[in-house]
């Protein structure tokens, strides 16, 4: 226990202008698409390392001065910072304020094809692109007003099934589970439908262009090169190209595709737009990205707990979101998103079902292991708001730390 205290006191949070060589980068601080490195740790051996993670719009990182050299000032440490954002989201939890839903239990059956349509028709979309043919908007459309009703109806019934990815699928599968993360964020914004449904269109094409991208760099579990990075990031460009000779294409659709890797600061690409130069919907769409993408375990990535990444994005709108985005985000998903993983303080863990439109600290959940004494138990629903429950959550928890497997847990 000693060991683990000193060594969470040696992750240190410092700005990249105070990084030197010698140092040990623990973590870089960044979404896995916006750095070309293997891994988000690293040794600092030059002063070309750090030009090239500032040039990169990093602003601040994590050091390990138990691995490599300490910063001249008083720096926070893991933990601080940490703590500081466990009481942000604390307090947008007691602000939020959710629509009513459908029972869970009506809306899960529909929502389940409606996944695996969703996934089939985006990789076949893919597939087409790459054949050169034309994408039809006349195919898309009913799917995505699909999308848009059921989470209309409950978001907790489609939401946690774009947790459920495959390696080899990813590509597609990211698109459909950001459109369904984009129509709920649109809808906790109180956008009109129809402009729901141009978000959900340009959210679900998003990434079109990757299929102008190599799977040798979209797959790569290395180091990319600079050339290859620059290939990978030529992804929006060629989207926005495949998108403007798509028929019946919105500007709202073409500003979610194109702008989902501009950044608030104007460190993004492709055109480094600032601020305001940012539409909203590119604005929704990067912070939506993002999420989706910390979340989700690549070959050279390992995905990090839903309400985890949710403090990741407030840490970073200090310079690449809105902050006031970010927190309308997290609202209208909740601070413990449906499907994540919870520990309750009778030493139970848990997967949040549903969210409470009242009271989003007090979801229903299924509790089903057993953390204490390690092996699974028999499911019980509970909600959380009950007045005679005594259960509330403690912590979230990573899936892969307890060997358990969200897909037999997520799917209907």
């Amino acid at each position: 226990m000693a060991d683990q205290d000193t060594q969470a006191q040696n992750i240190r949070k410092i700005a990249v202008g105070q990084l030197r060589p010698g140092m040990y980068i623990h973590d870089i601080n960044c979404g896995w698409m916006d750095h070309p490195f293997v891994a988000n740790h690293f040794p600092v051996k030059d002063l070309a390392t750090i030009r090239k993670i500032n040039d990169l719009g990093i602003h601040e990182v994590y050091i390990d001065i138990g691995r490599g050299h300490n910063v001249e000032v008083d720096a926070p440490t893991q933990a601080e910072v940490r703590q500081q954002i466990n009481a942000r989201l604390a307090d947008i939890a007691v602000e939020s304020t959710m629509p009513m839903r459908t029972p869970l239990a009506e809306e899960s059956r529909r929502a389940s094809r409606l996944h695996s349509e969703a996934n089939r028709i985006v990789r076949d979309m893919i597939r087409d692109i790459r054949l050169g043919r034309q994408i039809e908007l006349e195919q898309v459309e009913p799917l995505v007003e699909g999308m848009i009703d059921s989470i209309f109806r409950n978001p907790d019934a489609l939401l946690p099934l774009g947790r459920l990815k495959e390696h080899d699928s990813y590509t597609f599968q990211h698109s459909v589970s950001v459109c369904t993360l984009m129509i709920a964020f649109a809808r906790g914004l109180g956008l009109e439908r129809a402009t729901i449904k141009e978000i959900a269109i340009g959210a679900l094409l998003h990434d079109v262009g990757k299929a102008q991208v190599p799977d040798g760099i979209l797959n790569k579990p290395a180091k990319l090169t600079d050339a290859e990075f620059a290939k990978m990031k030529s992804h929006v460009v060629q989207s926005i190209i495949i998108l403007q000779h798509t028929p019946g294409i919105s500007q709202i659709a073409l500003d979610v595709a194109g702008q989902h890797h501009e950044r608030f600061d104007g460190t993004g690409y492709p055109n480094k737009l600032k601020g305001g130069e940012i539409s909203l919907y590119g604005q929704m769409g990067a912070i939506v990205d993002v999420y989706d993408a910390i979340t989700s375990d690549r070959v050279y990535h390992k995905g990090m707990p839903p309400t985890e990444a949710l403090g990741k994005l407030l840490e970073w709108s200090k310079y690449h979101f809105d902050p006031e985005l970010v927190k309308k985000y997290i609202k209208s998903i909740g601070i413990y998103p449906t499907g994540s993983l919870v520990r309750l303080n009778s030493g139970r863990l848990a997967i949040v079902l549903e969210q409470n439109p009242v009271k989003p600290m007090q979801p229903t959940i299924w509790a089903m292991y057993n953390a204490k004494g390690g092996g699974y138990l028999k499911p019980e629903t509970v909600d959380l708001s009950h007045p005679a429950c005594q259960d509330h959550i403690v912590s979230h928890e990573d899936f892969s730390d307890w060997n358990i497997d969200p897909a037999k847990w997520l799917q209907y």
